[in-house]
């Protein structure tokens, strides 16, 4: 087991939590676990003009909700704080001027016309413009490279914006490692020279990323894919720094369910699923995102699901607890091809976890729902109870119970036409009126007895057993659905019983 194991999650501020940050936190808070490591959270907000004020809240909202809570962060066990990058601005500039003294980094005072106009002349030629080794130091480009000392000075002290670059070594192989995907080389050639520090004073993410994951220790970079084409800067930066590299390890992109590219919001949308573990208000549009935790979805059951979309134990095991994926997970089982989301799967995942709870469970859950129709749950626990454990694997959510279990709560006043048509003939009606005699007659009103007693009657009466049994399930449910049923005249009780044939008698005569 590997020690000292410090990973992070920095997600940036500028909207809700997609599942693929989700999964992103997971990996790295199942890391962290599996070798009793940290798991720290950082907010990324360098990009002032995207952040939205809710968006962290709803960031350390949706860790809590999913499980996966951070160990240290914001307003929590502050030993390398602060955690939002917008606190720490004072602390990059002084790694940017190292790297200026060192000459591993250069200011570059280019307008944003002049490089527009350097692209366009690039493009009209067939060529692509990069900043780099290529024409950093040809006159057509203005920076400290080229500029003498005093003119460098000059400018800083009258105030013209520059950036800081990041001076690419020429004609190197880099070689690197990825957790996942084991030995890359990259061509030092083909790196542009990347802004390190803007002119409004932030750092750009490449400075801030190296400078915080070296002194908050972090010891694994766990991140998404999407920053594969940054790891060769992210590695050069840690070398002019001579500070030693974390290990890097870049996850697979989640997939769109049907066609090809990443999974997104619009997706969703489309397809009528969540891409956020939250509800999310947009504060300005107020338009409304779906989030699984208010689509009735168990955590435990998304966490389960998510942890698959990249990751497989090697097993055929795919109920997994928390503990069980902390235990189970390694980075060497993280796939490198994307992972397609798939909406039956995510449902499966749910319908599990709803027959591992308790009835006492659902029960709780259920109960708000019974209220908000109406139903009267006072000194009915029990009674409710026993009516979910008959129901609940016929259930993906838990919201799905009402349909399942009205007829428990509502004596039905319609009947299903086909249903009717096929089972209640002629001479129904008259066994009916028997059966409410028999019914009538019978003290011990549990499942087991009342079947017996009924059953014993229609074998010494000769009568099929569909011609009772049809007619008594529509006379009860409104249609020939539900749980065994005998079970269900238990819980409704004699009375209701008897009551309800005598409605469907005269309801269905005719």
């Amino acid at each position: 087991m590997e020690s000292n194991i410090r990973v992070r999650f920095a997600p940036s501020p500028t909207g809700p939590l997609h599942i693929g940050g989700v999964r992103t936190a997971l990996y790295n808070y199942l890391f962290a676990k599996k070798h009793n490591g940290t798991f720290v959270l950082r907010i990324e907000d360098t990009d002032q003009n995207r952040y939205v004020a809710n968006a962290e809240k709803y960031i350390i909202d949706a860790l809590e909700w999913c499980n996966i809570p951070f160990d240290e962060g914001p307003g929590k066990n502050e030993k390398f704080g602060p955690y939002r990058q917008s606190e720490r601005k004072e602390i990059y500039k002084e790694y940017a001027d190292k790297l200026i003294e060192t000459g591993w980094a250069y200011y570059a005072f280019d307008t944003s016309e002049q490089l527009d106009a350097h692209r366009k002349g690039h493009e009209a030629e067939g060529k692509t413009f990069i900043y780099n080794w290529h024409n950093r130091e040809k006159g057509s480009l203005v920076n400290s490279l080229v500029l003498s000392k005093e003119e460098v000075e000059n400018k800083l002290k009258s105030g013209e914006h520059y950036v800081i670059r990041f001076k690419s070594p020429k004609d190197e192989t880099l070689n690197m490692t990825d957790e996942i995907r084991g030995n890359i080389n990259i061509d030092t050639n083909t790196l542009d020279d990347k802004i390190l520090f803007k002119a409004d004073g932030m750092p750009t993410y490449h400075l801030a990323n190296i400078v915080d994951d070296h002194l908050m220790k972090i010891s694994h970079v766990i991140r998404g894919e999407e920053w594969l084409p940054s790891m060769a800067l992210h590695i050069l930066l840690y070398k002019a720094f001579e500070w030693e590299a974390p290990k890097f390890a870049h996850l697979p992109l989640l997939l769109k369910p049907v066609g090809k590219g990443k999974l997104s919001k619009r997706d969703g949308d489309k397809l009528g699923f969540p891409v956020f573990p939250l509800q999310y208000i947009n504060e300005e549009s107020k338009e409304t995102s779906r989030g699984y935790k208010e689509d009735g979805y168990f955590a435990d059951a998304f966490i389960n699901m998510l942890a698959f979309l990249g990751w497989n134990p090697g097993t055929e095991q795919e109920i997994f607890s928390l503990e069980e994926l902390i235990e189970q997970f390694e980075l060497k089982r993280v796939s490198k091809s994307g992972a397609k989301f798939n909406v039956d799967k995510t449902n499966w995942f749910q319908q599990q976890y709803m027959q591992t709870k308790s009835d006492k469970e659902i029960t709780a859950l259920f109960l708000p729902i019974l209220k908000e129709k109406g139903i009267a749950v006072e000194h009915q626990e029990e009674k409710i109870q026993k009516i979910v454990a008959l129901v609940k694997e016929r259930a993906v959510f838990v919201a799905d119970l009402w349909d399942l279990t009205e007829y428990f709560f509502n004596n039905p006043i319609e009947y299903d036409a086909k249903a009717i048509k096929k089972n209640w003939k002629e001479g129904t009606t008259e066994l009916m009126n028997k059966l409410v005699t028999v019914l009538k007659s019978i003290e011990n009103y549990t499942s087991e007895n009342t079947e017996k007693e009924i059953k014993e009657w229609i074998t010494n009466n000769e009568i099929g057993f569909g011609k009772i049994m049809q007619p008594l399930r529509i006379s009860l449910v409104g249609k020939l659905a539900g749980p065994h049923l005998f079970d269900i005249i238990e819980i409704i009780g004699k009375e209701n019983t008897i009551a309800r044939i005598e409605n469907a008698i005269q309801k269905n005569e005719n």
